[in-house]
């Protein structure tokens, strides 16, 4: 199936500005057989760990994040950009590759029982994710690990998050 995903992909050069090579996941996810098959896989390293929460970022990380959540009879929690979300959050900031961004979640996404995963599509320095992983923390919540569909093995996320915790169907 790894090779499937891969022929499906496509590189964008050069977005969303100069020297970035893009991997856009569209194509894969217009693929009802293959985005299936991609859930699953994704979800899988997780199944039987008692996840409460499926923490989706936004935005790649909600069309991969809930229909995981679904799979692992688990509540889906959107990490939004700011000014998104319409009730009280909690809001984290952090440092791209290309630039400096925030993540929020809802203050009464999850508390002190729930057992959470992380899921995007993609892994690279691992600001994102650990953006969304102090958020969890910050509720009390606790991350069990990370979903990707890809991670680029050349940019330290792996290491940033805790190799241990994170899952990638695909690694670059």
């Amino acid at each position: 199936m790894r090779e499937d995903v891969k022929a499906r992909l496509r590189d964008v050069p050069d977005f969303p500005k100069p020297g970035i090579l893009f991997k856009d996941v569209t194509p894969v996810l217009a693929d009802p057989h293959l985005f299936r098959r991609v859930v699953d896989a994704m979800a899988a390293p997780f199944q039987g760990q008692r996840i409460h929460r499926v923490v989706g970022v936004e935005a790649r990380g909600f069309l991969l994040g809930a229909p995981i959540a679904m799979a692992l009879h688990a509540g889906f929690v959107p990490a939004r950009k700011p000014g998104k979300l319409p009730w009280r959050t909690r809001t984290e900031r952090y440092a791209l590759e290309y630039g400096e961004d925030g993540l929020q979640i809802h203050e009464d996404a999850m508390g002190p029982e729930d057992r959470v995963l992380i899921v995007d599509d993609l892994l690279a320095t691992g600001g994102t994710a650990q953006a969304a992983s102090r958020l969890v923390t910050q509720l009390g919540a606790q991350v069990v690990g990370f979903s990707f569909l890809i991670s680029l093995d050349f940019l330290p996320g792996r290491q940033r998050l805790g190799a241990d915790k994170v899952c990638a169907l695909l690694s670059y």
